[in-house]
């Protein structure tokens, strides 16, 4: 028996090895690859190749046909800003500071010294190009891109009214009348210029992020009648702070000031968002497409993420701003054409990965020694999808400097903590079933029948975050207080 217990342990541990070896030879340093990574705004888990009947996105599902499509992957807070933060260092909210999505939220120069991704890749002779929306501010951390270029919305209005910044928006227009359009020729011009260097690049497409503008014929590939009317029941014994008044989409021209929607303004909202999605969606495929025609393709490392994911009227709330599991599930595709050996494609993986974890799996990839990150390199899953990984994922959101909200996902169940920020003292707790829906159905928090995995699930959040660990606002910046 102890026999047999020792080859197993051995046959484990050189498994464990020659993937680490493979993981190292797929990108070898000498063959330091380009790294093109596609950063899209608001973007649910809510596509072809995840399994959607209805959303057209046939550029992304084929990009997951070749490459790892990651079934578990979570955003570290469901806002732009620090989320975007938190993908270009590889470092948590709580680890930085930043929570909000204003000036006090930016990287810089809150936190001077943190090297980010553009950063690491510059001082190692890459081209680094930011295109669209990259990090939320335009502005920041732009000493590290050696090409950056922004576009702002075109608001285009269909109702005759230019004052007014409509929700949504089906212009008789080219592509490149809107942002993304726009975005997608800068990228091709760009990589035109850059081919014979080495180069990380950053696109940033912003749909399907409000005001969800898109060109009529995306609109057309659906029927409105087609989207159904998610319920707008809450789950029971919900924490007062745990949804939001959805203030973003009341921002916009024809939407109610308070109040639910209504379906048929819910149903025209659903269409435009999936619009936008397609439209993104083709936009991506134009960049591929460049990419392929400048034979870039077999010399550059493929990344598509989302920000954070989005509601689109289930508990009849909308957006992000939450430690829901629709608002912190995100898609995240890893792409490279590499020797036959080593190529996966089409392979799904149920790792629990964060995207944290991309800052330091594409600099791996590229050979650069890592600064002090929180998250870690993917690499190995790219030869073993079904490997032995982490067993949770951690999310956070705040309300105000008073109250924190922290999460843990084991990919079935979903634990929070609502925290006073400042003495880490627990407010209220929440356990959501998602075992067979991304939509929560009741709080669970206490429930006899589910006290061991309610435990579990505590002990999993407190290797992240700690009854007695410093205050949320203590790592603040001075701009931030």
């Amino acid at each position: 028996m102890k026999r047999n217990i020792a080859s197993t342990f051995i046959l484990l541990f050189l498994s464990a090895l020659s993937a680490q070896a493979h993981s190292a030879d797929i990108l070898k340093p000498t063959q330091q690859p380009n790294v093109l990574i596609f950063l899209i705004d608001d973007l649910r888990v809510d596509l072809g190749t995840y399994g959607s009947k209805h959303v057209i996105s046939p550029n992304i599902d084929a990009l997951a046909d070749n490459g790892i499509k990651f079934t578990q992957a979570y955003a570290q807070q469901a806002i732009c800003g620090p989320s975007r933060v938190s993908i270009l260092t590889g470092l948590r909210p709580e680890t930085t500071g930043l929570y909000t999505i204003d000036r006090a939220g930016r990287l810089r120069p809150n936190q001077p010294n943190v090297v980010s991704m553009p950063q690491l890749f510059k001082e190692n002779g890459y081209k680094t190009i930011s295109i669209g929306k990259v990090y939320h501010s335009t502005s920041d951390d732009t000493d590290n891109w050696t090409t950056h270029i922004k576009k702002l919305e075109n608001f285009y209005s269909i109702k005759g009214n230019k004052e007014t910044k409509f929700a949504y928006e089906a212009g008789d227009v080219a592509d490149d009348f809107y942002k993304d359009g726009k975005v997608a020729l800068d990228a091709i011009e760009t990589l035109k210029k850059v081919k014979n260097d080495k180069f990380l690049m950053v696109v940033g497409f912003s749909k399907p992020h409000l005001p969800f503008n898109a060109p009529k014929k995306y609109w057309d590939l659906y029927q409105r009648d087609q989207f159904e009317v998610p319920s707008h029941s809450k789950p029971n014994n919900m924490y007062r702070l745990a949804l939001t008044k959805w203030n973003e989409l009341r921002m916009y021209g024809g939407i109610p000031k308070k109040g639910e929607l209504d379906d048929e303004l819910t149903k025209t909202l659903i269409h435009a968002y999936y619009a936008s999605v397609s439209y993104m969606d083709a936009q991506l495929g134009k960049v591929m497409q460049a990419l392929d025609e400048l034979d870039l393709r077999k010399k550059t490392l493929v990344v598509f993420m989302s920000d954070h994911g989005y509601k689109l009227g289930e508990y009849g709330a909308w957006n992000k701003h939450t430690n829901m599991q629709l608002d912190t599930r995100v898609p995240l595709i890893i792409s490279r054409e590499t020797s036959a050996k080593y190529r996966l494609t089409g392979v799904a993986s149920s790792a629990l990965v964060e995207n944290i974890d991309v800052f330091p799996t594409v600099a791996r990839a590229a050979g650069l020694s890592l600064p002090k990150v929180d998250g870690q390199s993917l690499l190995p899953l790219l030869v073993n999808p079904n490997m032995s990984w982490d067993k949770a994922a951690y999310s956070l959101f705040n309300r105000g400097k008073k109250y924190m909200g922290v999460t843990v996902t084991d990919g079935a169940w979903r634990y929070t903590e609502w925290r006073n920020a400042d003495t880490q003292e627990i407010l209220f707790k929440e356990l959501y079933d998602h075992r067979e829906s991304e939509i929560a159905a009741a709080n669970l928090s206490g429930k006899l029948a589910v006290k061991n995995i309610e435990a579990n699930m505590a002990d999993l959040l407190y290797k992240q975050y700690p009854t007695d660990a410093p205050s949320f606002n203590a790592k603040r910046s001075v701009n931030n207080k």
